[in-house]
């Protein structure tokens, strides 16, 4: 069911309660209104008829009946009778009253006053006393005209209510339809935008609703798309460039083998180049499987406690053995207190200080880094200090982009996919990683990573 027709439902369903309550109340006090107005009356008849009877003077029965009956305040189907002390009647205005049961009469002396429905009449009984003496008077009639008026009633309510809540369809219609045009208008443009059209946006308007939040937001969500579209294709385009350079090495020196005759010293050379090839492209495809996989990672799985200076221990004996003149020092207050432990993921993490070192080895004039560890309350910081081969500003704001080298760059191994993928771990695990020229015109890599 579309949410127009859920609003229209509920806006009648919320105003048939609201109408039929107050449809109901309106009702149930009008009945109760003629319950006590009747009863009023026929109290008002009892009291009239036993003040004639009992101070009459010369009158006879039948000229009070007489009277009783064109009185202009008659009641429809009216009889007055009244009952001495022993119950018996001693006076009554028609002929063919309703036989009070004892029963009754003993409640109205007992209560003073009783009022009850039999059918449709309904009947009042009060207790009079007269010259110390205890009469009991019935009056009862049939209230044709207040049914009849209740009856007007009911059906005005019911004839209305229906009104209302046809009117009310008809406007709940009407504004529903026009406060969901905004959406119909975004969902006829989201039709329109394809994947060759991510460069269309929504129009959001001049006003501050959640309409125009909702636009915005999905032009937001568009831009986070085509930045990600963008990307996507840039590292396939890079990427296969990348594989393109080993494949081709491989292809041309063994085809230059097949159709020379070389000597087996030739051979093994040419086999150990393309060794070199094959190495090379084996690293290339561990860190675009690393850099794309990242995005499969949650921030919170795999997590354990991980020890930093045992961890970049670990990294340093491994980077010095892969370059033999490397140097790697690792700084750390040792009247700490506290180890530098943080909950991440040991896997990723040695990737990511593995490359910073085995960067900074192969970039720096010295092949030196100098590593800072410290420890906050909330987070530990590491700094990885070389010094770097000429480096310009350009070259600094790019140096985490993917496939992105410097000038500094040439005839040294790799693919421009290390730092890019150093960045990646640092974030998903919620921490910063900034890199800077220190006064000494050394290059400074800063990670931020928090304990949680």
């Amino acid at each position: 069911m579309k949410i127009r027709n859920k609003l229209i439902l509920i806006y009648l369903a919320i105003t048939s309660v609201l109408v039929s309550f107050f449809c109901v109340v309106i009702y149930i006090q009008s009945k109760d209104y003629r319950k006590a107005e009747f009863k009023d009356r026929l109290r008002k008849e009892a009291l009239s008829a036993a003040n004639i009877y009992f101070n009459k003077k010369g009158i006879s029965p039948e000229v009070l009946k007489l009277l009783d009956r064109n009185d202009f305040t008659v009641l429809t189907n009216e009889e007055i009778v009244i009952f001495n002390s022993k119950n018996y009647v001693i006076y009554e205005s028609g002929e063919d009253g309703f036989k009070i049961q004892k029963e009754v009469l003993e409640k109205i002396k007992a209560q003073k006053e009783y009022y009850w429905v039999d059918l449709k009449h309904e009947f009042i009984g009060i207790l009079f006393e007269k010259n110390n003496q205890n009469y009991v008077i019935v009056s009862y009639a049939v209230d044709n005209y207040g049914f009849f008026k209740l009856q007007n009633l009911r059906y005005v309510l019911i004839i209305g209510g229906l009104c209302i809540l046809f009117l009310s369809a008809l406007t709940g219609w009407f504004f529903v339809e026009k406060m969901l045009n905004p959406i119909q208008q975004i969902i006829r443009k989201i039709d329109k935008i394809k994947a060759s059209q991510l460069g269309e946006r929504l129009e959001v308007g001049g006003e501050n609703d959640e309409f125009a939040q909702l636009a915005d937001r999905f032009n937001q969500m568009l831009d986070r798309l085509q930045k990600s579209f963008l990307a996507q294709k840039a590292f396939v385009s890079h990427a296969s460039h990348e594989l393109r350079t080993p494949l081709t090495s491989i292809t041309g020196q063994i085809q230059v083998s097949l159709l020379a005759d070389d000597s087996p010293e030739d051979l093994k050379k040419m086999i150990q180049s393309v060794l070199e090839d094959v190495k090379q492209l084996n690293r290339l495809s561990n860190n675009l499987l690393d850099l794309t996989s990242l995005t499969s990672y949650s921030t919170n799985s795999n997590l354990t406690l991980v020890n930093v200076l045992d961890k970049l221990s670990r990294v340093r004996d491994e980077a010095i053995k892969k370059n033999n003149f490397g140097h790697v020092l690792i700084k750390f207050d040792l009247d700490e207190e506290e180890i530098p432990e943080l909950l991440g993921n040991p896997p990723l993490l040695y990737t990511a200080f593995y490359n910073l070192i085995d960067n900074g080895i192969k970039y720096s004039l010295d092949q030196t880094v100098d590593i800072e560890v410290r420890n906050t309350p909330q987070n530990i910081i590491i700094q990885f200090q070389n010094n770097f081969l000429q480096i310009t500003e350009e070259d600094l704001r790019s140096i985490f982009e993917p496939f992105k080298r410097g000038s500094n760059s040439k005839n040294k191994d790799g693919h421009g996919v290390g730092l890019s993928l150093v960045k990646g771990i640092i974030e998903m695990h919620l921490g910063t990683i900034e890199v800077s020229k220190t006064d000494q015109d050394l290059i400074l890599f800063e990670v931020c990573l928090p304990k949680r």
